[in-house]
């Protein structure tokens, strides 16, 4: 049975603490592969500042450089908002033999009970929680803990440095900085 990451999201855009939660949970699980999967709309946020074919190619800059990283657009392909139950049934369908693990920050282990088909969804996908700045990781739901090393960094403040005109150098793999700049994203308006 292949065991297998999920870390989902808008990547908007993707930056290095999602590879180092990847790369973590990849080597403590002892997992074979992670998978990134953008959503299209996510059900709890308003809607990307870039739109998702870009998201996707700043996605595919930034796992260029590991084999065990995986880019997959199910919940793109699909559309509209994406919900973590439908995607598990359909990944569930194509890949019956697979042992699924989907990541989430501290924030979203807080947001669980609000999920929608949570008491279902536990019964799809392990699920694994790793600290984030601010959260706690507690939940009557049944999760898998990771230490990562803790590195406060989110797409919301890449966007609002952009905006600052500051520096991201470092805070995302360079390929996604140059595709960045190239594209004028997230800039002063």
């Amino acid at each position: 049975m292949k065991r297998i990451g999920i870390l989902g999201g808008t990547f908007d855009p993707p930056h290095i603490g999602h590879l180092i939660i990847a790369q973590e949970v990849l080597d403590s699980l002892q997992l074979e592969e992670v998978w990134f999967i953008p959503t299209y709309e996510p059900p709890h946020k308003n809607e990307a500042s870039v739109p998702v074919g870009n998201r996707i190619e700043m996605l595919q800059h930034a796992l260029t450089n590991n084999e065990l990283f995986q880019l997959n657009t199910i919940e793109v392909d699909r559309a509209g908002k994406s919900y973590t139950y439908d995607t598990m049934i359909a990944l569930r369908e194509q890949y019956p033999e697979a042992d699924f693990h989907f990541i989430i920050g501290a924030d979203m282990v807080e947001y669980l009970p609000k999920w929608y088909k949570i008491d279902e969804l536990i019964n799809l996908v392990k699920f694994v929680g790793v600290k984030r700045s601010g959260y706690k990781l507690e939940t009557n739901y049944p999760i898998i803990e990771v230490n990562i090393p803790l590195v406060d960094i989110s797409s919301t403040l890449i966007r609002k440095r952009l905006q600052e005109n500051k520096s991201i150098q470092y805070l995302v793999p360079e390929s996604v900085h140059t595709f960045i700049k190239e594209h004028g994203f997230y800039a002063q308006k």
